[in-house]
């Protein structure tokens, strides 16, 4: 059994400890060793994480914020014990990229704090509802009689609350996330009598009623905050597509804990550099298909092509055999034969199509696809949206060499850093695997090329459309025009991307992250491929086994050099803004 001494000797900031330890020499562990050490203590920080999190999940609930706080404090106080000159570069990453995950940790429950204190005048009752549910969590007994009349006097304040509502009470944006922690409340409270009811005969004699005209105008509530404030301020907007801008300080804030060293102006002008390479190759294809510079015409012709009601399944799992032949024939990448083995396919349901009106992707991919209650025209844009060329972009990304890959991999190598994750290593993997497939002719007709670049243009107006929209620059509605127009998307299409990127289930940063984790993939290529003589099969396994993090990390793995410093600030400059990427 190994005995942890050299990390209690860190811990313990003893100076004495040599840089290399022989074991067989002193019965002492070796210092690389330190690695697992320093992975035990990371899986157990999941695990108390988890723990906590799980029991205090009470939405608007301060004490939450306080306990989660403290726990990440303390987090951070034992680490910054650790001696970091002793340890070697794969343990440095870890301890380093910990230090970075527990400061945004605490600067997200700072955010989540400040948001929950400006939509506070809308829900005055919301600390009574809290207050309730903390005491359930900490055990406290109920008192039938008690809780009743509280339930009924709040049942009226909610209701006094509904109807001093006027349109200028708030933004459309702050209503909308109102609305939604009302319904989280409600949901919550939901729980909480549930928990009671049927178990407790007289609480249920009591209580049933005075909850039921609770949750009655709590659904109330929700919806004239929709009604009354987001639809009247929002004009003739969709409200489901009200976002929730963060703003540029927020922006830089997230940027600098990805390890992004650009302002997002920087970034959107990469995004329009990228965006000028793609409309040059797509009016090329264009010209190729016989349609000259109209390359909406062009496009138009690839929609066409599409497979017939029922015949998709057939299409993924052709397209993705395809892909895996053509990598294992290059030597790109070592394939598990189980991973190729265990992934499955499933149809999208018409309303997460809504939101996801093309494939996802993982073990199991998910395939968007026209059903036969949709309506006439939402069948018709998910058909062409969802074509044979389109599709030969995008399953490859869902599956091998991409989600799929990343997730079987990642199960198995390093679960320590599943805190690390990051969109940037995620979505810029299989974003990356887009690019080099092309550089490598994988699409192999001008209708294939065509399909590559729409998704490749995509990408690039991600960038542009969600940096923009949290700088307060695009509306929403601008930016669905902006995909119609400059990407190509099918409206409906467009107006669920969009809807998905501004909603509150996704990152800010995470729309804009494809691009350029895929950019930093592609320099890091640059450096350890094409100029250091590392083979592609190396580098691309190596990538998967380090596991996700973000990618100027990655890179100081493969180049095995030691940090200086757990305080990580980005200085990877990765993509030439004078010249722009030197390969394409």
């Amino acid at each position: 059994m190994k005995k942890p001494w050299p990390l209690a000797f860190a811990l313990l900031g003893v100076s004495c400890l040599p840089q290399t330890i022989h074991a067989e020499k002193t019965g002492l562990v070796t210092i690389e060793s330190l690695d697992s050490e320093i992975d035990a203590m990371l899986l157990r920080y999941q695990q108390d994480r988890g723990a906590l999190e799980r029991k205090y999940r009470i939405p608007m609930s301060e004490k939450r914020r306080t306990r989660l706080r403290r726990f990440f404090e303390e987090t951070r106080t034992s680490i910054e014990r650790i001696r970091f000159e002793v340890l070697g570069v794969s343990e440095r990453v870890n301890l380093a990229l910990w230090v970075n995950e527990i400061e945004k940790e605490l600067a997200a429950l700072e955010f989540e704090r400040a948001r929950d204190a400006e939509i506070a005048p809308l829900l005055p009752y919301a600390p009574r509802i809290v207050e309730r549910l903390e005491a359930h969590v900490d055990g406290e007994s109920i008192e039938p009689v008690g809780a009743a009349e509280q339930l009924h006097e709040l049942a009226q304040e909610i209701d006094e609350a509904r109807e001093t509502l006027t349109a200028s009470s708030a933004s459309a944006t702050v209503a909308r996330r109102a609305s939604e922690r009302v319904d989280d409340l409600r949901r919550a409270l939901e729980s909480w009598f549930r928990f009671h009811d049927g178990y407790e005969p007289m609480f249920s004699w009591w209580v049933a009623k005075p909850f039921e005209a609770v949750d009655r105008v709590l659904t109330e509530h929700s919806r004239t905050l929709v009604d009354k404030l987001v639809r009247s301020n929002a004009g003739s907007q969709d409200t489901t597509l009200i976002g929730d801008p963060i703003g540029r300080e927020a922006l830089l804030e997230a940027l600098a804990r990805e390890l992004i060293p650009y302002t997002p102006e920087e970034l959107i002008r990469i995004a329009e550099t990228e965006l000028a390479w793609c409309r040059q190759r797509r009016l090329e294809a264009s010209r190729a298909l016989g349609f000259g510079d109209d390359w909406q015409r062009a496009l138009d012709h690839v929609k066409g092509l599409h497979e017939q009601p029922g015949g998709q399944p057939a299409l993924v799992r052709k397209l993705a055999q395809e892909a895996i032949t053509f990598l294992e024939e290059k030597d790109l990448i070592t394939i598990p034969e189980l991973a190729k083995e265990t992934w499955r396919l499933q149809m999208m349901s018409p309303e997460r199509q809504l939101v996801n009106p093309y494939f996802t992707g993982g073990e199991v991919i998910s395939v968007s696809f026209p059903t036969a209650d949709m309506e006439h025209a939402d069948k018709l844009m998910s058909l062409r949206g969802n074509n044979v060329h389109f599709s030969r972009a995008t399953v490859h990304h869902e599956l091998i060499p991409g989600h799929h890959l990343q997730q079987f991999m990642q199960a198995r190598h390093h679960p320590e850093r599943r805190p690390f994750a990051t969109p940037f290593w995620t979505e810029g993997w299989a974003l990356y695997w887009e690019m080099r497939l092309w550089d490598l002719d994988f699409p192999k007709t001008d209708k294939d090329k065509m399909g590559f670049l729409f998704w490749r243009t995509h990408r690039c107006a991600r960038i542009v459309f969600s940096l923009s929209f949290h700088l307060g620059k695009m509306t929403v509605p601008e930016a669905v025009d902006y995909l119609v127009e400059n990407v190509g998307h099918e409206r409906r299409n467009a107006t669920a991307e969009v809807r998905r990127s501004v909603g509150s289930a996704y990152s800010p940063l995470y729309q804009a992250a494809y691009m350029l984790g895929g950019l930093q993939f592609r320099a890091l290529h640059r450096e350890l491929v094409s100029e250091g003589g590392w083979t592609e099969r190396q580098f691309h396994d190596r990538i998967l086994q380090e596991s996700s993090m973000p990618v100027e990390m990655v890179r100081v793995l493969l180049h095995g050099k030691k940090l200086e410093s757990p305080n990580l600030v980005s200085r990877w400059r990765f993509y030439d803004e004078n010249t722009g990427r030197s390969e394409r």
